[in-house]
């Protein structure tokens, strides 16, 4: 008779040998980490991609599989990382007579949020005495991973510490921004999801339109316009202060 985990076993080990392995694992893990979220009632600390990537590191330092074999499956999900970011353009059409309306403030709040972010991560860890390559590597760490990853290339970083950094700032902002917030007695959506756009790029904008639709909206045009401005910007300071140093 045979063992009732053998279709189990046979269907594992089918998708160790091909690139089915990283999609399936995570798919699963996310689903795994929703379904823990919304039985939580939505706790910002249970965030899913939180709960998936603990999941997935756990399950390939136990199997003893290789990131590189991992992520042969996982790029798919990575490209569509894509097509989900032109597809903030929906959400942001419906609130253009709002974008319209609030351009100033907006402006300001880009500017500051971005100078703000790069500013406290590069002093607090220049205070902890971390290296210049580390340094480098932390500034772009608000900005989405693709982006952030050729500007530290740019300026000098490690692309790989600052992916990492990326996808730590955007889970911490995701997880800990709804607490900040209520702190701060900030209770516009618009100014919520704005803020959160910023300071946790793709990741906080998610977290963002799983509370509404509005501070959805507002975080993915900040997360838009901080990858837009970071970009330009960030080694053109860069160069231009090497320069004159």
């Amino acid at each position: 008779m045979p063992h009732p985990l053998q279709p189990l076993a046979e269907i594992w080990v089918y998708l160790a040998t091909t690139p089915l392995l990283g999609l399936t694992l995570t798919l699963v893990a996310y689903q795994a980490g929703h379904w823990v979220y919304v039985r939580s009632g939505m706790n910002p600390l249970l965030n899913p991609v939180l709960l998936a990537v603990a999941a997935l590191v756990a399950l390939l330092l136990a199997t003893g599989t290789s990131y590189t074999t991992y992520f042969e499956g996982a790029q798919f999900v990575h490209f569509l990382l894509g097509p989900a970011v032109v597809a903030l353009a929906i959400p942001l059409h419906q609130q253009l007579p709002n974008i319209r309306r609030l351009f100033v403030p907006i402006v300001g709040a880009l500017v500051a949020g971005s100078f703000t972010a790069v500013v406290s991560a590069v002093a607090i860890a220049w205070s902890l005495g971390a290296s210049n390559v580390t340094l480098l590597s932390l500034v772009p760490k608000s900005v989405t991973a693709p982006i952030a990853m050729g500007i530290a290339e740019k300026i000098g970083g490690i692309p790989a510490l600052t992916a990492v950094l990326v996808v730590a700032t955007g889970i911490i902002g995701a997880a800990l921004g709804k607490f900040v917030f209520d702190a701060m007695g900030i209770a516009d959506y618009r100014v919520r999801g704005f803020a959160l756009g910023i300071a946790a790029h793709g990741i906080g904008t998610a977290r963002a339109f799983q509370v509404n639709a509005e501070a959805g909206a507002f975080a993915g045009l900040a997360f838009g316009l901080q990858g837009a401005l970071a970009a330009f910007l960030f080694p053109v300071i860069y160069f231009a202060l090497r320069h004159f140093m």
